[in-house]
């Protein structure tokens, strides 16, 4: 049981679609993954979720302090035989100075291996003072390797291994080149969620397979297994309850931005969830409350205008006095 963090030198890297096929690939080989994301973040999760089969967690300093973050990490690695963790933007970034909620302090306080994954587009010999520059920046981090995504081919591959090898101490763990299947179209809050993509498990399977090709999952592997756990305390939220309220939840194309944990909670407060598609539901049911989360709805402008029963029944329900979350 063993787990690391995959971060980048900045977005659109292709760092998502690289932790995805890797979630996919190591799936493949019959371990139990577990996918964490550093959040906050609803849309990387669905597509990471979505590869690994079960649903991804958000590791987040905005809403979780230290301990809070460890013990998390902990129990919901207890089933799984190695843990994945994405990172957001690029290794030391993050909103204070200080880099004290950045990827880098997460892979410290987690004690996780970092993967650099490392945008080379129109890039050479320049590739070793940034590396050097991650290297060096602060101490306490453990750098498994690089992947070098969007090579240009083979001789292009060539020169960066070269160049790696001749200035720092870093393995190349992985070289992928610019391939259309491995990539997610992007939008204003990111990328395109997975449940808005017909095709998104069609495209899950190739990032597994692409991953599996170009990426050593055996090194992978081991430098996970190389980090220890935290310390895993007992969760301090009450045992599930007896259902004995109803909550509807929208979750579909328009409305599907929820952190796992919530529902969770709700669960084991005594709710029975009940999912509502937005697009297709024609009627509410019976419900004691309603959670609608956030998500793409301008993209559905259409769908959600055309059923009308549905919108007519939310807004009456509201009027009526239908505790909502939204």
């Amino acid at each position: 049981m063993g787990h690391l963090l995959v971060s980048a030198a900045h977005k659109s890297s292709g760092k998502t679609t690289l932790t995805t096929g890797l979630c996919a690939a190591l799936k493949n080989r019959g371990l139990g993954l577990q996918p964490f994301k550093k959040g906050p973040d609803y849309i990387d999760p669905l597509w990471l979720g979505a590869a690994a089969g079960r649903a991804c967690r958000n590791l987040d300093f905005h809403t979780q302090g230290k301990q809070e973050i460890s013990a998390y990490f902990a129990r919901h690695m207890k089933n799984a035989d190695i843990g994945v963790i994405e990172g957001n933007k690029g290794l030391f970034d993050g909103v204070e100075l200080d880099g004290r909620n950045s990827n880098a302090a997460l892979a410290r306080l987690l004690g996780s291996p970092v993967v650099l994954v490392i945008d080379t587009q129109g890039m050479t010999r320049g590739i070793a003072p940034l590396l050097k520059g991650y290297l060096d920046f602060e101490r306490g981090l453990d750098f498994a390797g690089v992947i070098l995504n969007k090579v240009a081919g083979a001789r292009h591959e060539g020169k960066l291994r070269a160049v790696i090898e001749y200035y720092t101490d870093l393995e190349v763990i992985g070289a992928v080149g610019r391939r259309p299947e491995m990539e997610i179209a992007e939008r204003h809050l990111g990328l395109v969620p997975s449940n808005e993509q017909s095709g998104a498990q069609e495209r899950i399977r190739a990032m597994a397979k692409i991953t599996a090709e170009y990426v050593d999952l055996g090194r992978i592997i081991l430098a996970a297994n190389q980090a220890a756990l935290p310390k895993s305390v007992p969760e301090e939220t009450q045992g599930i309850c007896a259902p004995d309220i109803t909550i509807g939840y929208t979750r579909d194309a328009a409305f599907n931005f929820y952190y796992q944990d919530d529902l969770d909670a709700l669960r084991r407060a005594g709710a029975k969830l009940v999912k509502i598609d937005t697009l297709q539901d024609a009627h509410l049911p019976v419900l004691d409350g309603l959670f609608l989360g956030g998500g793409f709805p301008e993209t559905n402008m259409k769908a959600l205008e055309a059923n009308i029963s549905l919108r007519q029944e939310i807004r009456g329900a509201i009027e009526a006095g239908l505790p909502c979350y939204a």
